[in-house]
């Protein structure tokens, strides 16, 4: 419920504690302020937050926790004195402070809880990358402008290129990357779909590569390049029982670049695919 008519400061309880403060973090950010009557601390801090969240007319929403008569919400936080502070966005705390700090240095605090101004490029340029590709790539430079050592906007950058297919740019960038000695797991999943996207191209169309390997079912070669048309097309499941033949069938670079090939469909499967385990097994019982 609202607090002194404010739209920005609202009291909570244990009943709705998760949908005032996890769920509602996923939209706006989120301040906690965990406190109770009998705390004089509490008396300082308190005034100063709410001061703070009127200011910001909706930047965050203040979220008041009596800790008295809202034992569970304060347990779930690991609370072990009052005041205790946390801030949330997208349903995860990213920062939190115990005891009572001067205003400054609540400023300061709240600077890191909100979102940046590269956050909120991100944000528009995310929303943006399915309907303006043009605009969602010049907020992504701007981001990328404003902050050159923060590689989200880099890797969202990243994907856009390959969305679009403009492969040589996406190499050129995905190259920046790998020059750091690591590559995040979405630029992992890039460079793998990037492979398969070259390795796809340089064949011929798939009802050749198939009539081809119906003539030569046992000709590693052909296979491959089967496999890698497939995986290109997104077939995977079919591009990963075709590779696994040209490992289980050679023994030489032809076998290499089938296990290869596998390894990059691994990466852009989700982590608990069945698919995934399935012939990551069979690919472990025909290496070994």
């Amino acid at each position: 419920m609202s607090d002194s008519g404010s739209d920005w400061i609202v009291s909570t309880t244990d009943a709705s504690f998760a949908e005032d403060v996890i769920e509602r973090s996923k939209t706006l950010p989120i301040v906690v302020d965990f406190w109770a009557e009998w705390c004089q601390p509490c008396r300082m801090l308190t005034p100063l937050l709410e001061k703070l969240a009127e200011e910001s007319q909706g930047a965050f929403l203040l979220v008041k926790a009596n800790t008295e008569e809202n034992p569970s919400a304060a347990n779930e936080f690991g609370v072990q004195s009052i005041p205790a502070v946390f801030g949330l966005r997208d349903g995860k705390v990213v920062d939190a402070f115990m005891g009572v700090l001067p205003e400054d240095q609540i400023r300061e605090w709240l600077k890191r809880v909100l979102p940046s101004e590269v956050d909120e490029l991100l944000a528009r340029a995310h929303s943006l990358i399915n309907e303006d590709v043009e605009s969602a790539e010049a907020l992504l430079v701007r981001a990328m402008e404003l902050d050159p050592r923060d590689e989200r906007a880099r890797i969202e950058l990243l994907q856009l290129l390959l969305q679009e297919n403009r492969l040589e740019e996406c190499t050129t960038l995905l190259e920046e990357l790998e020059a750091r000695g690591f590559l995040e797991p979405e630029a992992e999943r890039v460079k793998a779909a990037l492979n398969l996207q070259r390795q796809g191209g340089q064949a011929t169309n798939l009802e050749a590569c198939r009539e081809t390997v119906a003539n030569h079912p046992d000709d590693p070669a052909a296979l491959l390049q089967l496999a890698e048309v497939l995986a290109a097309s997104h077939e995977y499941e079919e591009a990963l029982q075709t590779a696994l033949q040209v490992v289980q069938l050679s023994t030489d670079d032809l076998r290499d670049n089938g296990r290869q090939l596998m390894l990059d469909v691994f990466r852009l499967l989700p982590d608990d695919s069945e698919l995934t385990r399935e012939y990551r097994r069979k690919l472990s019982m025909a290496l070994f």
